[in-house]
Protein backbone atom coordinates (compact mmCIF):
# COMPACT_ATOMS: atom_id res chain seq x y z
CA UNK A 1 0.00 0.00 0.00
CA UNK A 2 1.30 3.57 -0.45
CA UNK A 3 2.06 5.36 2.52
CA UNK A 4 0.36 8.52 2.76
CA UNK A 5 2.47 12.37 2.61
CA UNK A 6 0.21 14.13 4.48
CA UNK A 7 0.13 17.89 4.66
CA UNK A 8 -1.25 19.73 1.01
CA UNK A 9 0.29 18.41 -1.74
CA UNK A 10 -2.97 17.49 -3.30
CA UNK A 11 -1.29 17.49 -6.81
CA UNK A 12 1.64 15.37 -6.03
CA UNK A 13 1.06 12.79 -8.78
CA UNK A 14 1.43 15.21 -11.38
CA UNK A 15 5.30 16.93 -9.86
CA UNK A 16 5.95 12.86 -9.72
CA UNK A 17 5.43 13.02 -13.53
CA UNK A 18 7.26 15.95 -14.36
CA UNK A 19 10.22 14.56 -11.88
CA UNK A 20 10.36 11.01 -13.84
CA UNK A 21 10.14 12.53 -17.09
CA UNK A 22 13.41 14.81 -16.76
CA UNK A 23 11.59 18.49 -16.44
CA UNK A 24 12.09 19.35 -13.05
CA UNK A 25 15.37 21.37 -10.99
CA UNK A 26 14.97 20.15 -7.37
CA UNK A 27 16.45 22.79 -4.46
CA UNK A 28 16.04 21.49 -1.06
CA UNK A 29 16.95 23.25 2.38
CA UNK A 30 18.88 21.15 4.62
CA UNK A 31 17.63 21.56 8.78
CA UNK A 32 14.50 21.68 8.84
CA UNK A 33 13.46 20.01 5.44
CA UNK A 34 15.77 16.74 4.70
CA UNK A 35 16.98 17.04 8.82
CA UNK A 36 15.05 17.10 11.91
CA UNK A 37 16.20 20.56 13.78
CA UNK A 38 18.70 19.67 16.81
CA UNK A 39 19.27 21.27 19.82
CA UNK A 40 23.21 22.53 17.77
CA UNK A 41 23.89 22.42 14.42
CA UNK A 42 27.17 20.26 15.02
CA UNK A 43 24.53 18.07 16.52
CA UNK A 44 22.48 16.44 13.49
CA UNK A 45 23.75 13.50 11.77
CA UNK A 46 23.17 12.21 8.06
CA UNK A 47 22.16 8.72 7.79
CA UNK A 48 23.42 6.22 5.35
CA UNK A 49 20.24 5.08 3.80
CA UNK A 50 19.70 9.11 3.03
CA UNK A 51 22.79 10.07 1.47
CA UNK A 52 21.99 7.14 -0.34
CA UNK A 53 18.85 8.27 -1.42
CA UNK A 54 19.81 11.89 -2.75
CA UNK A 55 22.88 10.74 -4.24
CA UNK A 56 20.84 8.34 -6.53
CA UNK A 57 18.31 11.46 -7.13
CA UNK A 58 21.30 13.45 -8.31
CA UNK A 59 22.44 11.04 -11.01
CA UNK A 60 19.15 10.35 -11.70
CA UNK A 61 18.38 13.69 -12.38
CA UNK A 62 21.13 14.20 -14.79
CA UNK A 63 22.82 16.62 -12.03
CA UNK A 64 19.89 18.94 -11.32
CA UNK A 65 19.52 18.36 -7.89
CA UNK A 66 21.07 20.82 -4.90
CA UNK A 67 20.88 21.88 -1.68
CA UNK A 68 20.48 25.29 -0.40
CA UNK A 69 21.12 25.90 2.86
CA UNK A 70 21.78 28.34 5.88
CA UNK A 71 24.89 26.30 6.32
CA UNK A 72 28.62 27.12 4.54
CA UNK A 73 29.82 25.10 2.04
CA UNK A 74 31.90 23.10 3.80
CA UNK A 75 29.40 22.39 6.83
CA UNK A 76 26.71 20.69 4.17
CA UNK A 77 30.42 18.51 2.62
CA UNK A 78 30.91 17.21 6.07
CA UNK A 79 27.13 15.97 6.18
CA UNK A 80 26.51 14.67 2.48
CA UNK A 81 29.75 14.58 0.47
CA UNK A 82 30.82 12.32 -1.73
CA UNK A 83 29.30 13.28 -4.31
CA UNK A 84 29.91 16.82 -3.78
CA UNK A 85 26.22 18.36 -4.26
CA UNK A 86 25.65 21.80 -6.36
CA UNK A 87 24.52 23.96 -3.22
CA UNK A 88 24.06 27.34 -1.89
CA UNK A 89 25.61 27.58 1.59
CA UNK A 90 24.79 30.76 3.76
CA UNK A 91 21.75 31.50 2.13
CA UNK A 92 23.29 32.48 -0.88
CA UNK A 93 26.46 34.40 0.11
CA UNK A 94 28.34 31.18 -1.74
CA UNK A 95 27.32 28.66 -4.36
CA UNK A 96 29.02 25.94 -6.48
CA UNK A 97 27.73 25.35 -9.43
CA UNK A 98 27.20 21.89 -11.44
CA UNK A 99 30.64 22.16 -12.54
CA UNK A 100 32.25 22.51 -9.58
CA UNK A 101 33.02 26.68 -9.90
CA UNK A 102 32.75 28.07 -6.20
CA UNK A 103 31.32 31.67 -6.12
CA UNK A 104 31.84 33.75 -2.50
CA UNK A 105 30.86 36.74 -2.00
CA UNK A 106 33.10 38.09 1.07
CA UNK A 107 31.15 40.12 3.92
CA UNK A 108 32.94 38.70 6.61
CA UNK A 109 35.64 42.03 7.19
CA UNK A 110 32.15 43.60 8.47
CA UNK A 111 31.98 40.88 11.07
CA UNK A 112 35.08 41.52 12.99
CA UNK A 113 33.59 44.48 15.74
CA UNK A 114 30.23 41.89 16.01
CA UNK A 115 32.90 39.32 17.00
CA UNK A 116 34.84 41.77 19.62
CA UNK A 117 31.17 43.02 20.95
CA UNK A 118 30.17 39.17 21.20
CA UNK A 119 33.36 38.22 23.09
CA UNK A 120 33.16 40.92 25.41
CA UNK A 121 30.04 40.37 26.58
CA UNK A 122 29.00 37.57 28.72
CA UNK A 123 26.75 34.96 26.20
CA UNK A 124 26.51 32.63 28.91
CA UNK A 125 23.61 29.68 28.06
CA UNK A 126 23.84 31.12 24.25
CA UNK A 127 25.09 29.53 21.44
CA UNK A 128 27.28 31.40 19.08
CA UNK A 129 27.53 30.25 15.46
CA UNK A 130 30.12 32.07 13.70
CA UNK A 131 29.97 30.68 10.01
CA UNK A 132 32.76 33.44 8.30
CA UNK A 133 30.23 35.26 6.41
CA UNK A 134 27.16 35.24 9.47
CA UNK A 135 26.72 34.79 12.99
CA UNK A 136 24.10 32.94 14.56
CA UNK A 137 22.48 33.15 18.52
CA UNK A 138 21.16 30.37 19.05
CA UNK A 139 18.92 29.84 22.26
CA UNK A 140 16.84 26.43 21.52
CA UNK A 141 19.12 25.36 24.95
CA UNK A 142 17.53 27.82 26.96
CA UNK A 143 14.11 29.18 25.42
CA UNK A 144 14.48 31.87 28.81
CA UNK A 145 17.10 33.89 27.00
CA UNK A 146 15.25 34.65 23.52
CA UNK A 147 15.23 38.27 24.67
CA UNK A 148 18.75 38.40 25.78
CA UNK A 149 19.23 36.78 22.39
CA UNK A 150 17.81 39.49 20.66
CA UNK A 151 18.85 42.57 21.93
CA UNK A 152 22.54 41.19 21.52
CA UNK A 153 21.49 40.40 17.48
CA UNK A 154 20.23 43.65 17.29
CA UNK A 155 23.32 45.44 18.64
CA UNK A 156 25.21 43.41 16.39
CA UNK A 157 23.47 44.67 13.26
CA UNK A 158 24.17 48.27 14.62
CA UNK A 159 27.65 47.14 14.70
CA UNK A 160 27.51 45.40 11.00
CA UNK A 161 26.17 48.13 9.51
CA UNK A 162 22.50 49.20 7.01
CA UNK A 163 23.90 46.57 4.62
CA UNK A 164 23.08 44.19 7.33
CA UNK A 165 19.96 42.38 8.76
CA UNK A 166 18.76 40.26 12.25
CA UNK A 167 16.73 37.14 10.83
CA UNK A 168 14.96 35.73 13.41
CA UNK A 169 15.07 31.70 12.85
CA UNK A 170 13.97 28.78 14.99
CA UNK A 171 14.55 29.57 18.40
CA UNK A 172 18.14 31.69 16.67
CA UNK A 173 18.52 35.05 15.61
CA UNK A 174 21.07 35.20 12.34
CA UNK A 175 23.13 38.16 11.35
CA UNK A 176 23.26 38.05 7.72
CA UNK A 177 23.66 40.19 4.65
CA UNK A 178 20.41 41.51 3.70
CA UNK A 179 20.21 42.15 0.60
CA UNK A 180 21.49 38.09 -0.58
CA UNK A 181 18.94 35.50 -0.29
CA UNK A 182 17.74 31.90 -1.35
CA UNK A 183 15.90 33.61 -4.27
CA UNK A 184 19.13 34.39 -5.81
CA UNK A 185 20.96 31.29 -5.46
CA UNK A 186 17.79 30.04 -7.36
CA UNK A 187 17.62 32.05 -9.81
CA UNK A 188 21.54 31.16 -10.23
CA UNK A 189 20.94 27.89 -10.80
CA UNK A 190 18.24 28.19 -13.31
CA UNK A 191 20.35 29.97 -15.75
CA UNK A 192 23.26 27.57 -15.71
CA UNK A 193 22.92 23.58 -16.94
CA UNK A 194 21.54 21.45 -15.87
CA UNK A 195 19.29 23.33 -14.26
CA UNK A 196 18.41 25.89 -17.22
CA UNK A 197 14.98 25.12 -18.99
CA UNK A 198 13.42 22.92 -16.26
CA UNK A 199 10.61 23.56 -13.55
CA UNK A 200 12.28 24.48 -10.08
CA UNK A 201 11.00 22.99 -7.11
CA UNK A 202 11.96 24.45 -3.74
CA UNK A 203 11.37 22.38 -0.26
CA UNK A 204 11.99 24.33 2.97
CA UNK A 205 10.73 25.23 6.34
CA UNK A 206 11.49 28.54 7.73
CA UNK A 207 11.15 32.48 7.07
CA UNK A 208 14.78 32.00 4.99
CA UNK A 209 13.67 30.18 2.72
CA UNK A 210 10.58 32.63 1.56
CA UNK A 211 12.15 34.52 -0.94
CA UNK A 212 12.82 31.61 -2.54
CA UNK A 213 9.37 30.41 -2.49
CA UNK A 214 8.33 33.73 -4.35
CA UNK A 215 10.46 33.19 -6.55
CA UNK A 216 9.41 29.53 -7.78
CA UNK A 217 6.13 30.43 -7.29
CA UNK A 218 6.66 33.49 -9.65
CA UNK A 219 8.18 30.96 -12.34
CA UNK A 220 5.23 28.55 -12.53
CA UNK A 221 6.90 25.95 -9.91
CA UNK A 222 6.74 24.34 -7.20
CA UNK A 223 7.15 25.55 -3.74
CA UNK A 224 6.84 23.26 -0.96
CA UNK A 225 6.80 24.15 3.03
CA UNK A 226 7.60 21.52 5.49
CA UNK A 227 6.16 22.21 8.88
CA UNK A 228 2.87 24.71 9.94
CA UNK A 229 2.40 28.14 10.06
CA UNK A 230 1.80 31.20 7.24
CA UNK A 231 3.69 30.91 3.96
CA UNK A 232 4.09 31.88 0.43
CA UNK A 233 4.41 28.48 -0.71
CA UNK A 234 1.93 26.74 -2.20
CA UNK A 235 2.01 23.30 -1.07
CA UNK A 236 2.76 21.53 2.20
CA UNK A 237 4.44 18.36 4.28
CA UNK A 238 4.40 17.77 7.93
CA UNK A 239 7.85 17.05 8.94
CA UNK A 240 11.50 15.79 7.37
CA UNK A 241 9.64 12.50 7.48
CA UNK A 242 7.31 13.51 4.73
CA UNK A 243 10.15 14.72 2.53
CA UNK A 244 12.03 11.49 2.49
CA UNK A 245 9.18 9.35 1.87
CA UNK A 246 8.43 11.55 -0.96
CA UNK A 247 12.08 11.86 -2.22
CA UNK A 248 12.18 8.39 -2.42
CA UNK A 249 8.64 8.28 -4.50
CA UNK A 250 10.83 10.36 -6.97
CA UNK A 251 13.14 7.70 -7.60
CA UNK A 252 11.78 4.91 -9.83
CA UNK A 253 11.76 1.91 -8.28
CA UNK A 254 9.57 3.45 -5.53
CA UNK A 255 7.08 5.55 -7.36
CA UNK A 256 4.38 3.36 -6.31
CA UNK A 257 4.85 3.85 -2.75
CA UNK A 258 3.48 7.21 -1.88
CA UNK A 259 0.17 8.82 -2.35
CA UNK A 260 -1.22 12.32 -2.09
CA UNK A 261 -4.01 12.29 0.49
Amino acid sequence: MAQRLGGHFADFNLFQAQYLSGRVALFLDVDGTLLEIARRPDAVRVTEPLKALLGSLLTDNRGAVALVSGRTLDGLDALFAPPAFPAAGLHGVERRSASGIIHRRDFGAALHPVREMLSAHSCDGLLVEDKGGAIVLHYREHPELEDRALRLAEQAVRLAGAAWSVVPGKMSFELRVAHVGKHQALEDFMNEPPFAGRIPAFFGDDVTDEPGFEYVNAHDGWSVHIGSGPSAARRSLPDPLAVWRLLRALHPHHAHEVSAT
